[in-house]
């Protein structure tokens, strides 16, 4: 599980259909949280001077997130960790990696991993990857800083080409009330088909525990399409899929911008980062992280 069924989740069962709605000021109603009482470095993190001077930063990546990051021969790979050591690079330090399992929501997997620390066990990192951002979020939890936007991501549907031969008729949400879509359990896409035009494409949605198993199921034939994010649907593509982005009517959330967190009391930490992703936006070295993993790399939405 990883933060498509945590912080997303909560977005979709709030703004799905909400389109034509105008936003109000998202921090309008916003109530201070109290600041961590008693707490020391060893476990909220460390400065930037301690970083550069020990010579490596800890990054908290999810675990089995391909292609976003994960082990492979017990080597980390992944878009997440691939950015990360740009970072660290940039700051003339060495990355080392923390995979970490998704909480039940992103305030959990930002506690446990950037300013507390799990109840047993676990380690703080200095930085949390893959972070999505919202302004109203951002208000809600002040122990963190947002930082680092490095890409958007959007939701998209992969099909299978004998299926959908016409290049000009693709696969959009309304044929799945007679073709069967592959969805990744509890997902942003499974409530928003779930939903879809009073809930009559119910029938045809198979659920899969992670997207990954969402397409081996569409290159096995046991669906014919599968929605979902657009990287994660890229990766898995065989010679028999292919994937596009037709409209989709009332999703309020088919876009959203990535980021990284880092501990509030760490301000330089924040803005050295921040930095570092700036410049690898700026000479294309994050898009080319992106093409060499065969994904199209969206720049974030400042």
């Amino acid at each position: 599980m990883a933060f498509s069924h945590t912080f997303l989740t909560a977005v979709a069962l709030t703004l799905v259909g909400a389109v034509g709605v105008q936003a109000a000021d998202p921090c309008a109603d916003h109530v201070p949280q109290a600041k961590p009482q008693n707490v020391g470095r060893d476990i909220v993190g460390q400065e930037l001077d301690v970083i550069q001077d020990r010579g490596h930063m800890l990054f908290a990546v999810y675990e089995d997130y391909p292609p976003y990051s994960w082990e492979e021969k017990g080597k980390p790979r992944g878009v997440d960790v691939e950015i990360a050591r740009i970072i660290a690079e940039d700051l003339g330090v060495e990355a080392q990696f923390n995979f970490v399992a998704a909480d039940e929501n992103l305030d959990g997997d930002l506690r446990n991993n950037i300013w507390k620390g799990p109840l047993i066990g676990g380690r703080v990192s200095n930085v949390m990857m893959r972070v999505p951002y919202d302004s109203a979020f951002k208000c809600r939890v002040e122990q963190v800083v947002f930082t680092g936007q490095y890409a958007s991501e959007s939701i998209a549907i992969a099909y299978d080409k004998a299926s959908y031969p016409d290049a000009d008729d693709k696969p959009i949400p309304a044929y799945f009330r007679y073709d069967t879509v592959g969805v990744e359990n509890d997902s942003i896409s499974d409530f928003y088909l779930s939903g879809f035009v009073g809930g009559q494409l119910q029938s045809n949605i198979r659920r899969f525990d992670t997207t990954v198993e969402a397409m081996a199921g569409l290159a096995q034939g046991e669906v014919m399409a599968v929605m979902g994010p657009l990287n994660a649907l890229e990766h898995g593509l065989a010679d028999s899929s292919d994937v596009h982005q037709p409209p989709l009517a009332g999703f309020a959330v088919s876009k959203w911008t990535l980021g990284v967190a880092v501990n509030f009391r760490y301000r330089p930490l924040a803005y050295a980062v921040d930095d570092a992703i700036n410049y690898a936006l700026q000479d294309g070295r994050i898009a080319k992280i992106y093409a060499d993993y065969g994904l199209t790399h969206l720049p974030p939405e400042r």
